[in-house]
């Protein structure tokens, strides 16, 4: 089941709407077929390890595979009939699929088969690695994870502003990899404007499924001139605003050839006159694009907004041992919180990543 998760790790980021899924055949203690979800319309992971050898050869094997399968036809047919035909004595499934349409049914007819089945071996780590689908398939919104870049005593940038680079060369290269991971890439306006990041996966060319960048811009700050609408890859760029962005400005964008979203907009904690885009509709609408994870590389307002609507899913850190001092840049200083009512996280791994620290967290509003 190990080796299935690898597998289902090749498609992380490039399946949307389905899930990244992994599948292992074993016949007589050895490895014969494997196989994954590589893009929506591709084969489904079981059908694709299933096509590697003649149907005869699977007889009496065992099918590891990371999610239930699929019971029903969509752009594929239905893998239990794969199955079906191959013939294995034994099915080995890590996690049962949330969604209605499949839930627990693919058991029943596997069973109904002769065939037997056990579940979850490695169900912790499957559910894990499936929870941005899992998150979607049951909310319709997608998987949120903030990822922040700070010094030891907290700051994302000096007393001048300079933030690049506060990390290492290895913590900005694991970054990357979480932006492959991922189906959008989130940022404000105001890192738009000031970084003017491209947000792109790198060889982008490459991919089935390329990631989005979704820009927030209330009231059209960010020029049609932006990187992000210029450098060929308009058309996976989303613009996110609101009506009080000029309609020319709105225009000029669109002709870019990035999408335009309208979202409402909610009056800002600190009643500024500059309205804030709801971040409720923002995940809503994503959800209907069929996104099923974002990653937020934002900077403080941004980020402190989306603790503050508790739309976190996971939290990724990335420590520095730096100190940079008096700053006004902190990770997350654009909102106070109270200690009583405080969002706390719970550790759930760190790692050494270069000469940095790089923490997971996970929402505990249990502590």
């Amino acid at each position: 089941m190990g080796k299935a998760l690898e597998q289902a790790a090749q498609g992380l980021g490039h399946t949307r709407p389905n899930p990244p899924v992994g599948c292992v055949i074993v016949k007589n203690n050895n490895i014969i077929a494997e196989g994954y979800h590589a893009f929506a319309g591709a084969p489904h992971a079981e059908a694709s390890a299933l096509s590697k050898l003649p149907t005869e050869e699977y007889v009496g094997s065992t099918l590891y595979v990371t999610l239930e399968p699929c019971s029903t036809t969509g752009r594929t047919p239905p893998c239990t009939e794969a199955i079906l035909k191959a013939k294995p004595s034994r099915v080995v499934i890590a996690a049962l699929d949330p969604n209605p349409k499949h839930a627990g049914k693919a058991i029943a007819i596997l069973e109904a088969a002769g065939i037997e089945v056990s579940t979850g071996i490695l169900e912790q780590e499957a559910t894990a690695q499936l929870a941005p689908f899992f998150k979607w398939i049951t909310t319709h919104r997608p998987f949120l994870t903030l990822k922040m870049a700070q010094s030891l005593d907290g700051a994302i940038a000096d007393h001048a502003g300079q933030s690049k680079w506060i990390t290492s060369h290895e913590a900005r290269k694991d970054v990357r990899m979480l932006r492959a991971r991922a189906d959008a890439v989130l940022v404000g306006c105001n890192t738009a404007c000031e970084d003017n990041p491209s947000l792109l996966r790198d060889n982008e060319n490459g991919l089935n499924q390329p990631g989005y960048r979704i820009i927030l811009d209330s009231c059209g700050r960010v020029p049609a001139t932006a990187k992000c609408f210029t450098d060929g890859f308009a058309n996976l760029t989303i613009y996110a605003t609101s009506e009080h962005c000029p309609e020319e400005h709105r225009s000029k964008i669109a002709a870019t050839g990035a999408a335009v979203w309208i979202l409402p907009t909610e009056f800002p904690f600190s009643k500024q006159a500059r309205p804030t885009l709801s971040l409720h509709a923002l995940l809503a609408k994503a959800g209907e694009l069929g996104l099923l994870h974002i990653l937020c590389e934002g900077g403080s307002e941004l980020a402190s907004s989306l603790l503050n609507a508790k739309l976190v899913d996971e939290l990724i850190i990335y420590i520095a041992p730096k100190i940079l001092g008096a700053t006004q840049k902190h990770t997350f200083g654009s909102i106070p919180f109270d200690l009583p009512t405080a969002p706390r996280f719970k550790i759930c791994s760190t790692e050494q990543i270069g000469s940095d620290i790089k923490l997971i967290l996970k929402p505990n509003d249990l502590i």
